[in-house]
C-alpha cells in the first residue's frame, strides 16, 4: 500500500459519521416541520370555512332583504287587488255583459296569476278555525264556536309567510253569547 491511499477512506469514513450525526436530528427536525404544516393546514380549513359561512350568510342576508322588499311592494298592490276584487264580485248587472269588463277581469286574472307565481297566497280562513297568527279578528257573532264565520278582508302569505292577516267575524257559541250578557 502507498502512503495516502487510504487518506479519501478516511475522509469517507469521517464524513459518513458526520452525517450520521446530522441525520440524527433529522427525526426532530421532521417532527416540527410536520406539526406546523399541520397548523397551517388547519388554519387555512378554518378559513376556508369562515369564508364560505360568510358567503353564506350574505346569501341569506340577501334574500331576506329581497323578500321584505317585495313584500313591501306586495303590501302596496293589495290595496289595488282588493278594490279590483270587489268590483269584479258585484258588478253593476248593466256592466256585466260589456266587452271591456270581461277583457279587464281577464287582465286582473293574469295579474293574480303573476301575483302567485312570486308566491303570494291568499289565506284560506272562511269555515276554518280561528288562527291568531293568519287571522285577525273584527267582530265575533253567535254560531260555529270558534270558527270564521266571515272573511271581512282577505289575508295573504308571502311565500309561506303572513304578509297581511285575513280580517274575520269570528262565531261563538250560543250558550256562551247568553253567558257573558248575564
Amino acid at each position: 500500500m502507498l502512503p495516502g491511499e487510504y487518506d479519501d477512506v478516511d475522509r469517507t469514513d469521517e464524513e459518513t459519521r458526520d452525517h450520521e450525526q446530522s441525520f440524527k436530528g433529522l427525526p426532530d427536525e421532521l417532527r416540527d416541520e410536520r406539526e406546523k404544516a399541520l397548523s397551517y393546514l388547519a388554519n387555512w380549513q378554518r378559513t376556508q370555512a369562515d369564508l364560505e359561512n360568510y358567503r353564506r350568510r350574505v346569501q341569506q342576508e340577501r334574500n331576506e332583504a329581497l323578500e321584505l322588499a317585495s313584500g313591501a311592494l306586495f303590501i302596496r298592490l293589495l290595496g289595488a287587488v282588493d278594490d279590483l276584487e270587489r268590483a269584479f264580485t258585484r258588478p253593476p248587472s248593466e256592466m256585466r255583459k260589456k266587452g271591456w269588463v270581461e277583457g279587464a277581469q281577464l287582465s286582473f286574472e293574469k295579474l293574480k296569476a303573476v301575483l302567485e307565481s312570486e308566491g303570494l297566497r291568499p289565506i284560506d280562513a272562511l269555515g276554518k278555525l280561528f288562527d291568531p297568527r293568519c287571522h285577525e279578528a273584527v267582530m265575533r257573532r253567535s254560531g260555529g264556536d270558534g270558527l270564521v264565520v266571515e272573511e271581512v278582508r282577505k289575508g295573504y302569505t308571502l311565500n309561506g309567510r303572513v304578509l297581511r292577516p285575513s280580517m274575520v267575524v269570528v262565531g261563538v257559541a250560543e250558550n256562551a253569547d247568553s253567558e257573558e250578557h248575564q
